[in-house]
């Protein structure tokens, strides 16, 4: 870990809140285009042989955009396990809709065929953090920040340890419950679904076969998501879940035994890969909506889960977070060649490309969620007709697979593929 000596008069062009996959990404990028942001990072250097040593159940699905921008500052071929998936299936339990991209694949897929890669957070948090150890000339580890205010010109951070920081910039990309955004005054608005998140790794009898599932039942979607395994030999038989539940279903369910839990799953997933045949420890969070009001001000951006949670239904959260990243960092960039760092008008552009496209999503995934878990008999007959429609126009499918990879939002940036 190094670190740069600040004496009271200096102020820094950037201090980034938060090291995770968002903060690191944003650092590496500015890193890229001439800019060392100092990063506050409350986790530990992580131990390289623990984290490898032991597989999370739970992944992130990362789209060919945050892929491409793990590429780009050289992380991705960095990330020591990760499952690629060429199809995803999406349909009903008590209808008869559904949807199909892409197709199936029995072998590890060439990359021209893949939609997107399954990743353990763990696995992705040591590959971020090991190329800021090397990139980066003041990055912190186990720093506790006790408060954020806003002077003249700038911002002061006080640490734990009686440091303080004077910068033009802070980025906040401490998560959903955000300390910045709190010292900031930014009110958040949240939405409690009442429901909760029921995530473990189980082993199936039939292979993945490289898709990612998801059976929307009356209790809320479940999804199947192809896992790396520490065994190559189990790699096409080890599916990550998360099923979203109501909470007193997730209580119920979490508190079963392993044979009563895979059985029920077995039972749930109506077979879709024979019998479940083993299950590690199960984990559960509650689902909560959190929009930031704002995500800007003077000299101050909110970026991913500080700005924004959405519904787990279709996995985007941790990629618009990277997709905040990018264009900020874009805006960024792009003025400080002209000579302005950091002005209102830049951080404006930032909130303006991204606030709204986030906001439409998160209100999206809520209509979504509420509109497959009904059985109102209307409800029921529009959501599958309209998955029916889906799968009969190329054209819907193709929209569909265009705001799911998010490359679009990449198009007109320095970043764009």
């Amino acid at each position: 870990m190094s670190q740069i000596s600040q004496t009271q008069t200096d102020i820094l062009d950037v201090v980034i809140v938060g090291g995770g996959l968002v903060g690191g990404l944003t650092a590496l990028l500015l890193a890229q285009g001439g800019v060392q942001a100092t990063v506050l990072d409350a986790a530990p250097i992580l131990d390289e042989q623990k984290v490898l040593a032991v597989t999370n159940p739970r992944v992130l699905a990362l789209s060919q955009a945050t892929i491409h921008l793990l590429k780009t500052v050289n992380v991705w071929d960095h990330i020591a396990r990760q499952m690629p998936y060429t199809g995803m299936q999406v349909w009903n339990k008590n209808g008869y809709g559904e949807i199909n991209f892409g197709q199936a694949s029995e072998n590890f897929p060439p990359a021209e065929q893949r939609l997107g890669s399954m990743v353990e957070p763990s696995l992705l948090n040591l590959a971020i953090q090991q190329r800021m150890l090397e990139q980066l000339q003041d990055y912190r580890t186990q720093v506790q920040v006790i408060r954020v205010e806003q002077a003249v010109g700038c911002w002061i951070i006080r640490l734990a340890d009686g440091t303080e920081l004077k910068t033009k910039l802070v980025i906040g990309a401490d998560g959903a419950n955000s300390f910045v955004r709190e010292q900031a005054f930014i009110d958040l608005d949240i939405l409690d679904y009442q429901q909760a998140g029921l995530t473990c790794a189980i082993r199936t009898a039939q292979p993945h076969q490289h898709i990612a599932r998801q059976i929307f039942l009356p209790t809320g979607p479940l999804a199947f998501l192809p896992m790396a395994s520490l065994k190559a030999e189990d790699n096409q038989n080890w599916i990550s879940i998360v099923w979203t539940l109501p909470d007193d279903y997730a209580d119920e369910y979490a508190a079963l035994n392993d044979e009563e839990f895979t059985q029920l799953l077995t039972r749930e997933s109506h077979h879709m890969l024979g019998e479940v045949l083993e299950a590690t420890p199960r984990a559960k969070f509650p689902l909560k909506a959190r929009a930031a009001q704002r995500y800007i001000k003077e000299g101050l951006a909110l970026i991913g889960d500080a700005a924004h949670v959405i519904h787990p239904l279709a996995g985007q959260g941790v990629n618009i977070g990277c997709l905040d990243a990018a264009i900020l960092c874009d805006v960024l960039l792009h003025d400080k060649k002209r000579g302005v760092w950091a002005h209102e008008q830049t951080l404006k552009r930032y909130e303006h490309q991204r606030k709204g496209q986030n906001d439409a999503m998160m209100h999206g995934m809520s209509a979504i969620g509420f509109l497959e878990s009904s059985e109102l008999f209307p409800l029921v007959w529009a959501r599958n007709f309209g998955l029916k429609q889906v799968e009969k126009q190329t054209f819907l499918k193709d929209q569909f697979m265009a705001q799911a990879n998010g490359l679009s939002v990449l198009k007109n940036t320095q970043y764009a593929v």
